[in-house]
């Protein structure tokens, strides 16, 4: 026994003397390239070597003959492949899920973010170069909903949280997708646009967020600016200021193709259609179609920033989220309609789409269009209108621009943040002392009051109006300057159209076929109307007695506006409801019923007529 142990261990210790046996695993061991070297700089032996181990080694001498390097698997194709005459789609598929797994393999670290709403999400070395850049971090002194946080005290989130938030659902979705469906031939490099246009799709808005967009038509009523052009404007600006075409070129990116294909997700065609071609994006062919829905859906409104802005807001402001976003991760697939390919989901999913879009409802109602955050945001617009002559922001160039124009040079916009708010409120200037006693107003709560809601029977062009008569009273002397009214436009996200309608489902027994699913066949309580006018009417005297006049006059206004009742209408002017017929309170459901289904019937023949 003590010899043939002997002789084991000769044998192990000197394996070329004895004919130099080892085992296939071992012979594998030691031809496999190095896994934690840069595979970039692979040769050719070691890019075939790498084949032998992923157990392709058939094709190696098509890679030889061909001269495929490390670095040029990081290019290699579907299409590439085929002309290298690797006819099979399976093989080919085959080789594109091994090199894939290359993309693992790296020295740079990957970045772990503990966010409160998605956990610890880990994001990709290129994104945290992005994020790291005075352009990005500029998102940090945005409020996410602008001047709500000064009604809800914990909506204090900003638009960098929601920007690193979207950022990573659209990985989550892209890679969901292409785990579930390979032949997809979804790419590194897409996966990396898609999180960068997530991450970078609101670079573009200005101070209070969305108060921004709404101020400024009124401060350059001639121009088109949307917050979406701006971020594709900043988004240029970042990669030129920090020098990052060259690191997105290192991490496999494309110039400037894969940069058109990050701005086309955040804002749509950057040019208009060629008339000749259907498809009308050039970022990517038709084939990734699909890619186009995941940050921004302008098909149906399913998209990871909603997502993302419905459970980051909802936590924020304590109200209860319908939707959850990783059940639709679970059943998200792409199938193919009239030649494109759309992402769908499974069919039984329909009624939480309509809770998704119920729930945006629920937040424009409760939250985002709060009659108190309305009328600060309108007194906030109305400070920054006054100091917008007088604030100096210094762009590029040194050239001075001010509130207004200073989305004209991206050197001075990044400098224009909620922070516009502070710097008039501590400013000593005489300037700017009408904008001062404004914003220290709404610093001391001395608001412009609500007078009532009520809603039109006809759509109404969106914005501020005036009344258009002069309020009478024995006591308290009004003008139209005294009241602002607003008009505000909510809707399921696809104006008055239902979004569900746009969606595409697929059944159980079929993951390929595409369907459509009616409302009707759904559920007969879902809504009949997607879209609704509010108006809300503001008072800017807050004394007793001026809005008691203004509370009456509004109720008058509504009547000969034809309007809705205001709710507290009968309290407010129990003498004047009365007197119109259709505003009479009964007890019987079903005299209301019939009075209703009158007034609908004059409305028609009057429109006959």
């Amino acid at each position: 026994m003590d010899n043939r142990k002997r002789q084991r261990e000769e044998e192990e210790a000197s394996p070329a003397e004895n004919g130099g046996f080892k085992s296939p695993e071992r012979r594998w061991q030691r031809a496999e390239p190095d896994r934690d070297a840069d595979f970039s700089k692979w040769d050719v032996d070691a890019t075939c070597r790498f084949l032998q181990g992923e157990r392709l080694g058939q094709w190696e001498a098509t890679f030889r003959d061909h001269g495929i390097t490390g670095l040029g698997l990081r290019y290699l194709s579907d299409m590439d492949m085929e002309k290298m005459g690797i006819r099979p789609l399976g093989e080919r598929l085959r080789i594109l899920h091994s090199i894939r797994k290359l993309w693992q393999i790296t020295h740079d670290v990957m970045k772990v973010f503990n966010d409160p709403i998605h956990g610890h999400i880990e994001l990709h070395p290129l994104l945290i170069r992005i994020i790291d850049t005075p352009q990005f971090q500029r998102l940090r002194h945005i409020k996410q909903l602008g001047g709500t946080y000064l009604v809800f005290p914990g909506a204090s989130h900003n638009r960098f949280e929601h920007s690193v938030g979207v950022g990573y659902l659209a990985g989550r979705l892209v890679q969901s997708l292409n785990e579930r469906q390979p032949e997809l031939l979804i790419t590194r490099q897409d996966i990396l646009c898609v999180q960068i246009a997530g991450l970078c799709h609101d670079l573009g808005h200005g101070p209070f967020s969305h108060m921004y967009d709404c101020m400024f038509p009124k401060l350059l009523p001639d121009s088109k600016w949307k917050h979406e052009v701006a971020s594709v404007q900043m988004f240029d600006h970042l990669v030129k200021v920090n020098c990052l075409e060259s690191v997105m070129e290192e991490h496999g990116l494309t110039l400037p193709g894969d940069l058109l294909f990050i701005k086309e997700q955040i804002a749509g065609p950057l040019e208009d259609p060629d008339s000749a071609s259907v498809w009308p994006y050039k970022g990517r062919s038709e084939e990734k179609s699909f890619l186009y829905e995941i940050v921004a859906n302008r098909r149906n409104g399913i998209d990871v920033d909603k997502w993302d802005y419905f459970a980051r807001d909802c936590y924020h402001l304590g109200i209860q989220n319908n939707f959850d976003y990783r059940r639709f991760l679970k059943f998200a697939r792409v199938c193919e309609v009239k030649g494109k390919k759309h992402i769908c989901t499974r069919d039984k999913e329909v009624g939480n789409l309509y809770d998704m879009f119920h729930t945006r409802n629920c937040l424009h109602r409760r939250a985002y269009q709060h009659k108190v955050a309305n009328i600060i945001e309108t007194m906030i617009t109305e400070a920054l209108e006054k100091a917008d002559p007088y604030i100096k922001i210094q762009g590029s160039g040194g050239q001075i621009y001010t509130i207004s124009t200073a989305i004209k040079d991206m050197e001075a916009y990044t400098k224009l943040t909620d922070h516009i708010f502070e710097q008039i409120l501590y400013s000593s200037s005489q300037e700017l002392s009408e904008a001062r006693q404004i914003i220290q107003n709404i610093v001391c709560r001395r608001l412009y009051k609500c007078v009532g809601q009520t809603s039109p029977e006809e759509p109404m062009p969106l914005g501020s109006y005036q009344v258009n008569s002069k309020p009478d009273s024995a006591t308290v002397v009004l003008t139209q300057e005294d009241f602002i009214v607003t008009v505000i436009y909510m809707d399921y996200g696809m104006k008055g159209k239902n979004p569900i309608d746009n969606v595409y489902f697929y059944c159980k027994n079929d993951h390929t076929k595409a369907i459509k699913i009616r409302k009707n066949q759904v559920s007969q309580l879902l809504p009949e109307k997607f879209a609704e006018h509010v108006i809300q009417v503001y008072c800017k005297k807050t004394d007793e007695a001026s809005l008691q006049a203004a509370k009456k006059y509004f109720v008058k206004w509504c009547m000969e506006k034809n309007f809705t009742k205001p709710k507290d209408g009968d309290i407010i002017a129990p003498e004047l409801t009365p007197l119109k017929k259709s505003w009479a309170n009964s007890d019987n459901e079903e005299d209301n019923d019939a009075e209703d289904k009158k007034g609908t019937t004059a409305k028609k023949q009057l429109k006959l007529d």
